[in-house]
């Protein structure tokens, strides 16, 4: 094929070249078009590869033809090494590197209780099911290729079966310890890990039977032998306090002790500000001095991480709103070893009974805590907004603040929605501003709700444990007028700050929320016909405006948290990203985490980038620098958020089982929020949920309806459908399992 052209790659550059009828003679001569980035370099790898043309090369025949110096060959095996990763091309048995199969694909397994189990493949909407016997000792979270064929039965997910484990995805476990005659054994916590870990005798480090261990996976096994391991650390017997909680921290990895050089750069960061932090050497200012204005923070009773501040007055019909955040990048210097181990963290984690900051608490409770009285750095975004709540301008400056009162959302709460008449007076200079950013923010969640933005207003709870741990009361978290006026001012701050910064174009992290699937809305669509209700979708998606209107419809009905969840579950989960491609929730065009550097990752990071764009360092070189890191900053902020939510999660519903665990033969009124082929689960007023399993029903078979989300029985005609009363009698729980039984009463 004379004359057709083809791309090569040499690490650093792309020509196009003329190839002949046995496909691959390339000429010498190289542009010098620099590639911009390893994702260039991986397009242009898999073109050629992938060509019809390409015939299968080894690693040294590919480098010769590409024309790559021996120095450069270390970054070639890398990109080719992704490919692999990625599932795009693949090497044969004689170290040939060709494209992959188009049934063969690489994703992450997801192992169940049962054996059998799940891959997730990028790209593909559905993931693939893999019965027990085509799991080849698979486990949870390891990467693997699996061969999927084309065909696949109507209503089924599609099969696959695992041809190899490409990567371990566990290194360790956390179980209960059980002693046998000559070995142990360590049953997981991980209801996924399928498998019981064999000890040796002679690495126990001294557990005995009960005790929650940490295991470090030293054999994987197959499937005719159970993976092998040894105790590395003992967390403590199965009933002492605490050690259930800190079985699911070491579970999900989440480290507790900072290295000592952490402790030691911290402990060396200074306790006050001084104005030496913020004037400059000439004497003049480097940061603006908002000290006089009348400064607050407004937040929960127990926090002690006060990472936002705002000020506001009105001029006429303009209202001027500063929003402050703690300036942590001033102390977290990047590439320090604060800056790697927040990184490595990427958020702080709350559960129940503690909280695991992402910084040190010298520094998350001192210096770069807003605390009352206190000389504070800060980053603020200064905004002028109209009557309608459009910002008609605004600032982003380096500033010194001082907050005059640490309020909290009760005392705030009394003022603007009580009328309290004592908290008035005990406030009372700071009565009017309360009262005007009240007004504020019922400007700015009118113009949100206008626009489309959608406001999922769950249940939440809050647990209440004694001193070892155990719970006594789950009560609601209140979300009153005070959370919401924060919440308003935050997220306006968030959007301008994003806004400014794309406009710049310049390289930065926003908070992403894709269009949710069409299929999904379909679905949804399909099911709350059954209630009634509609939801208008346009050419291959929806406006969340729909959903918005959905969930004002069925506002106050017994079947509104049933449908809030289900639209809930239709959409994609939030995640960091380097471009901006709005975040559909809150149906704006332009989002970032701004607000909270002291808790996340992200908003440090662009605190940075703010910080040196505004000092006028934001040059050629460090733009090309945060280019480069920044799509990885996301993926593991990203990671790890998801890494704390489940361990969130997980602490929750442990302690919502031992709450349970006291209230056997009890008998309660709840409504069902799950209906599935083995029975229903039912959600209690506290939001506690069990299972009424399908064993238990008054009928001997119960046909489970998908599409409606019911039970009918057979013989009884008997329905069980979502967002149903039922009152139900608890009858048992497993810690272990963390699961809830019930019958109906």
């Amino acid at each position: 094929m004379p004359g057709r052209s083809v791309q090569i790659y040499d690490g650093n550059r792309i020509a196009g070249r003329p190839a002949d009828a046995r496909g691959m003679i390339m000429e010498n001569k190289m542009q010098d078009e620099v590639l911009e980035s390893r994702e260039e370099k991986k397009q242009v790898l898999y073109e050629l590869i992938t060509d019809k043309n390409y015939r299968p090369m080894r690693f040294k025949e590919l480098a010769v033809l590409l024309m790559v110096p021996k120095a450069e060959r270390e970054e070639l095996k890398q990109t080719l090494d992704v490919l692999i990763h990625e599932g795009k091309i693949l090497v044969d048995t004689s170290s040939r590197y060709r494209a992959a199969d188009a049934n063969r694909k690489i994703g992450r397994f997801h192992g169940t209780s049962r054996g059998f189990g799940f891959v997730t493949v990028e790209g593909e909407k559905d993931d693939f099911f893999i019965p027990e016997s085509d799991t080849k000792g698979a486990l949870d979270g390891d990467t693997v290729r699996i061969y999927a064929p084309d065909e696949r039965v109507e209503g089924k997910r599609r099969e696959g079966r695992v041809l190899e484990i490409v990567a371990r995805g566990t290194t360790q476990i956390v179980g209960t310890y059980q002693r046998g005659k000559s070995f142990g054994f360590v049953i997981p916590d991980n209801q996924k890990f399928a498998y019981d870990v064999f000890i040796p005798k002679d690495k126990t480090a001294g557990a005995v039977n009960g005790h929650k261990v940490l295991v470090r996976l030293t054999n994987y096994g197959d499937e005719r032998r159970n993976p092998e391991g040894e105790v590395i650390q003992v967390l403590g017997h199965i009933n002492d306090p605490g050690v259930d909680v800190l079985s699911v921290v070491y579970a999900y990895g989440i480290p507790l002790d900072y290295p000592q050089e952490v402790y030691e750069q911290a402990e060396r960061m200074p306790e006050e500000v001084s104005a030496a932090d913020w004037m400059g050497g000439d004497g003049v200012p480097a940061r603006l001095d908002l000290r006089d204005l009348p400064t607050v923070t407004i937040d929960g009773e127990d926090a002690k991480d006060l990472d936002d501040a705002v000020t506001l007055n009105r001029e006429g019909d303009v209202w001027h709103l500063g929003v402050h955040i703690a300036d942590v990048s001033e102390y977290v210097k990047e590439g320090s070893a604060l800056d790697c181990e927040a990184y490595e963290r990427g958020t702080s984690v709350y559960l129940v009974d503690r909280v695991i900051p992402m910084l040190p608490h010298r520094l998350s409770n001192g210096i770069c805590s807003l605390n009352e009285g206190c000389d504070r750095l800060a980053l603020s975004c200064l905004m002028d907004i109209d009557a309608k709540g459009n910002v008609i301008g605004h600032q982003i400056a380096e500033t010194v603040i001082r907050v005059d009162r640490r309020m909290t959302y009760t005392s705030v709460k009394k003022i603007i929605e009580d009328h309290d008449g004592e908290e008035c007076v005990k406030y009372e200079a700071f009565v009017p501003m309360f009262l005007q950013m009240d007004e504020l923010a019922g400007i700015l969640r009118e113009k949100r709700r206008k626009r489309g933005s959608i406001d999922f207003d769950f249940p939440e709870c809050k647990i209440i444990v004694d001193e070892k741990g155990h719970p006594l009361d789950i009560r609601p978290y209140e979300r009153n007028r005070a959370t919401k006026l924060i919440e308003d001012l935050m997220l306006i701050a968030n959007e301008t700050v994003a806004q400014d910064y794309y406009w710049q174009e310049l390289p930065f992290l926003y908070r992403t929320h894709e269009r949710p699937d069409v299929e999904k809305i379909q679905r949804l669509g399909i099911f709350i016909n059954n209630f009634g209700y509609s939801i208008h979708i346009g050419r291959d998606e929806i406006h969340p405006k729909e959903l918005q209107k959905l969930l004002k419809k069925v506002d106050g009905t017994p079947e509104e948290p049933m449908i809030a969840r289900l639209c809930l579950r239709s959409m994609k989960q939030a995640k960091y990203t380097d471009f901006c491609d709005g975040h559909f929730g809150l149906a704006a065009n332009y989002y970032c985490h701004f607000t909270s550097p002291i808790r996340r990752y992200p908003d440090l990071q662009i605190h940075r980038i703010i910080k040196e764009n505004l000092r006028g360092g934001l040059g050629e070189e460090r733009t090309a620098h945060y280019n480069s890191i920044l799509a990885e900053v996301a993926k593991q902020t990203s990671k790890t958020e998801r890494r704390a939510d489940e361990a969130e999660r997980e602490v929750e519903k442990l302690k919502k089982v031992e709450y349970m665990s006291d209230k056997i033969g009890e008998v309660f009124e709840g409504v069902i929020s799950g209906v599935t082929s083995w029975g229903m689960y039912v959600e209690l007023p506290d939001t506690v949920e069990g299972m009424v399993r399908l064993s238990d029903l008054d009928d001997d078979y119960y046909i489970y309806d998908e599409a409606g989300y019911r039970l009918v029985g057979e013989h009884t005609k008997k329905t069980y459908k979502l967002g149903q009363k039922v009152r139900v009698e608890v009858v048992g729980t497993d810690k272990a399992l963390k699961t809830i039984d019930m019958l109906l009463s």
